[in-house]
């Protein structure tokens, strides 16, 4: 019976070792039966223990002889398969309740505590080591340490704080009060990352993130508001101004439409009307071309609708010479709207005012078609006053403003409209025909370039988003093919 006695501290230690090496077997891929292996193994080296009338809690000063060394490696084994056992339970309940990353910090916390703790215990019931006087004589150490390292702690309990907090998660784009953004993707005890709109990784000590104010704009969702002023010249009522705004952020494709966005009178004086614009964009990294846009269209639309923007406060430039000013000669609306477009730049200042000679004026009333999709346009419009809708189906596609023009695929290439294009306010158009400007396009090779790359462009709108493919280079190819078909054709008959 003593003999069996002492067989069983052996079976302890086969079955502590068996079930490491069962347990590196399972892999890190499989937590739950890695834990299943630690409980079984765990309850039968208890058993063991229990029916040797061992107690793993307990010091015994007769175990440290040489002839109970295997009571020593089967206590410190039973100790081990415990701490792995809890492990196991925080792992698995981290990964199976979908905690966030952030909790791997509360994980190793956890694991830490377990490991010091388990190692305190074989130090006390398995050597018979004096914790208490051990630990006290450590808290002169510890306070060494901490005074040695208390950034580093204060960035691990700071980091706690966060985690516990959780003001943000990843993925989550966040704005510190020094002016500090970006989207968190990632954090550790020690920091957390950042990565900026100028797709740069800021790394911020949790110490410096814990004592700022901090801005969740991922929550509740990412629609970001943005406020932008303009000043505008008195030189219409206030009500005026307010609608031409209104018709600049109605004609916006990058802002959101809803919530629906807003303009305010927010100041007058002798010299400007000041309008608040204030719209709001799906995402955070939106912004810069959301401000773009709408700055872009105040202009189109001021210059469409006669309203000149206000000279700075300190200009000493008077109300009523603004318009002579920033016009330097009156011309007429053809003329002014296109010279303002890039497209044309290309001709003199004599082809852009025979262009605009040749224009016609042509209206159309809210809501009314303009063009249904698979038709064909025979005249190039440009876009006077007024806002377009590009459709592709039911769906919008984008949305036109004063200084778009739309027709060229049909006008310059011969086919038909890929879009239907409705009026969504009151629109005016300037429409060109083909022979006027085939002239041109005899002479200048460019524009033809030019337009065909535009035409490639808006298609890849309402296709791919705005992101340009080897389709669409192969579109503006063969589209650019096309128009020079055309006007050899009209060279021919031009000929005498």
């Amino acid at each position: 019976m003593g003999q069996d006695v002492q067989l069983l501290p052996l079976l302890i230690s086969v079955l502590g070792i068996a079930g490491i090496v069962v347990w590196h077997l399972q892999g890190p891929g499989r937590p739950t039966a890695r834990l299943i292996v630690q409980i079984g193994f765990f309850l039968a080296m208890t058993a063991v223990l229990a029916t040797a009338r061992i107690v793993p809690f307990r010091f015994d000063p007769g175990d440290l002889s040489g002839a109970n060394a295997l009571f020593v490696s089967a206590k410190i084994l039973w100790w081990v398969h415990l701490s792995w056992a809890v492990i196991g339970f925080v792992r698995i309940y981290i990964v199976l309740d979908h905690r966030p990353r952030e909790a791997r910090l509360i994980q190793d916390l956890i694991v830490a505590a377990v490991y010091l703790g388990v190692l305190l215990s074989i130090l006390a019931f398995v050597f018979g080591v004096p914790i208490g006087t051990l630990l006290a004589t450590s808290g002169v150490i510890a306070i060494i340490l901490g005074l040695a390292l208390q950034n580093t702690l204060s960035d691990l309990f700071s980091g706690i704080a966060l985690t516990l907090g959780r003001p943000y998660v990843i993925g989550d784009w966040i704005l510190l009060s020094d002016g500090t953004e970006g989207r968190v993707v990632a954090s550790n005890w020690r920091s957390t990352y950042l990565l900026t709109g100028a797709h740069n990784i800021v790394v911020l000590p949790n110490s410096v993130l814990a004592k700022q104010g901090l801005t969740n704009v991922s929550r509740p969702d990412e629609n970001h508001q943005i406020a932008l002023s303009v000043r505008v010249a008195p030189t219409v009522m206030p009500r005026s101004i307010v609608e031409v705004m209104h018709a600049v952020l109605d004609s916006c494709n990058v802002i959101a439409k809803e919530p629906a966005p807003t303009v305010g009178l927010v100041g007058i004086d002798a010299s400007a009307v000041t309008v608040e614009l204030s719209f709001r964009v799906s995402s955070p990294a939106q912004r810069g071309a959301a401000r773009n846009e709408v700055i872009d269209l105040v202009y189109r639309h001021c210059k469409a609708s006669g309203l000149h923007l206000a000279m700075p406060p300190e200009s000493p430039i008077a109300v009523g010479e603004v318009s002579r000013h920033v016009s330097g000669r009156p011309t007429p609306m053809a003329q002014s709207l296109i010279d303002a477009i890039p497209i044309f730049s290309v001709l003199s200042q004599d082809e852009r005012d025979a262009l605009a000679g040749s224009a016609t004026k042509r209206d159309f009333g809210a809501a009314a078609e303009i063009v249904s999709e698979g038709d064909s346009l025979s005249s190039l419009m440009i876009v006077r006053s007024g806002i377009v809708i590009m459709k592709k189906g039911d769906d919008e596609i984008a949305r036109l403003a004063p200084g778009d023009f739309f027709g060229e695929e049909g006008f310059l290439a011969g086919t038909k409209e890929k879009h239907g294009l409705q009026a969504l306010t009151r629109v005016t158009v300037f429409e060109i025909d083909q022979t006027a400007f085939a002239p041109l396009l005899r002479e200048r090779s460019e524009l033809a370039e030019d337009l065909a790359l535009h035409l490639a462009n808006r298609e890849a709108i309402g296709e791919n988003s705005g992101v340009p493919t080897i389709q669409h280079e192969r579109r503006r190819l063969d589209l650019l093919d096309a128009i020079r078909s055309i006007f050899r054709m009209h060279r021919e008959y031009s000929k005498p």
